[in-house]
């Protein structure tokens, strides 16, 4: 999987699905695959932020600069994990973790002061 042009194995699909706790079928592994394979132009088993920058949804998002912070770098992995908050059967935990993660600037793990002093 280290190699964007390799091909994916049954191994690797289900090893991605427990990865992301089965948030994707494995068709939409192999779907995503194929996406992260298109945007990995190079083939180095990453995607950097100027490819994540052509795609045109991504570019045009105002929190795009803040997302790169995040996607900068990915490899399949990582990237199937980062869109598992997106899935429809993400839990909500799971969704409120990656909107503090694009707020959370600093990586603290902190984002809003409390009145009194504390971090929430």
């Amino acid at each position: 999987m280290g190699n964007a042009s390799a091909m994916l194995t049954q191994y690797d699909i289900e090893e991605v699905q427990e990865h992301c706790h089965y948030l994707f079928s494995q068709q939409e592994i192999v779907a995503l695959y194929n996406r992260f394979c298109q945007l990995d132009r190079s083939a180095k088993g990453f995607i950097s932020s100027e490819e994540f920058l052509s795609i045109p949804e991504f570019s045009l998002n105002p929190l795009s600069q803040r997302l790169l912070k995040m996607v900068d770098g990915l490899n399949f992995k990582e990237f199937v994990a980062f869109l598992s908050a997106f899935s429809p059967l993400a839990t909500v935990p799971q969704k409120i973790e990656l909107i503090f993660k694009v707020y959370d600037v600093d990586g603290k793990g902190s984002y809003i002061q409390g009145l009194d002093g504390g971090a929430w």
